[in-house]
């Protein structure tokens, strides 16, 4: 039955219509950051074995640069992903498994994963501190945790002050994403053995989440 104009603005405002809406947009939208950023995703899950835990999933853009032979476990808490991640698997012949959870909601075991990933998700999370010692208790000793992140610029920079003042709206529009986390310097500080990562402008047309970071972290043996 199609909807009344005062149906459709309810279901413009209601977070399962933004969350489907979100999902789409991230299926379709997101191909061309996706294509330009595809050799350095290659380059950081080229050896990706064992059990793997991937946060945040999304659509599913990770998905292509996987082995079958992984154990892959991706928490999604938003559903409308889900068809999406399920559609994408199946087209590249993986066997996987998605909850609609976070890493905060879930009791995954410590010294379990030998891979953490996550691709802006970071940007996201509630308490940025937080989830970072829980990938690191969950990774097995020497296991290692893959991110590429969009994080805030240098201090003292023009494009810094952009992102402190764009902050409060970009998270509405945003489903909950900060222009003003430094995700580097909390990943360094967390406890792991080696932190290597590299910093760069990533090849998108919004300056403000130009400033990335790619890199591995590692846990001790």
């Amino acid at each position: 039955m199609p909807k009344t104009p005062s149906q459709a603005s309810t279901a413009w405002h209601s977070p399962l219509w933004y969350q489907r809406f979100f999902a789409w947009a991230m299926a379709t939208a997101a191909q061309g950051y996706e294509t330009k950023m595809a050799d350095r995703k290659r380059q950081l899950f080229e050896n990706l074995q064992g059990e793997v835990l991937e946060l945040g999933p999304g659509a599913g853009p990770n998905l292509p640069y996987f082995k079958p032979h992984i154990h892959w476990l991706g928490l999604e808490p938003n559903p409308y992903m889900h068809p999406y991640l399920q559609q994408q698997a199946d087209e590249l012949g993986l066997n996987i498994e998605v909850q609609t959870t976070t890493l905060a909601d879930i009791a995954i075991s410590d010294n379990s994963k030998d891979v953490v990933l996550c691709t802006l998700v970071l940007c996201s999370v509630p308490d940025l501190e937080s989830t970072v010692q829980d990938i690191l208790r969950v990774l097995k000793p020497g296991g290692q945790f893959l991110f590429i992140e969009h994080v805030m610029a240098p201090a003292g920079s023009f494009l810094r002050q952009v992102q402190t003042g764009l902050c409060p709206l970009w998270q509405v529009i945003g489903d909950g994403c900060r222009l003003d986390r430094e995700t580097g310097k909390v990943i360094e500080s967390a406890g792991f053995a080696n932190v290597d990562y590299q910093t760069f402008e990533a090849p998108v047309p919004i300056a403000v989440v130009k400033p990335h970071i790619m890199g591995v972290a590692t846990k001790a043996s």
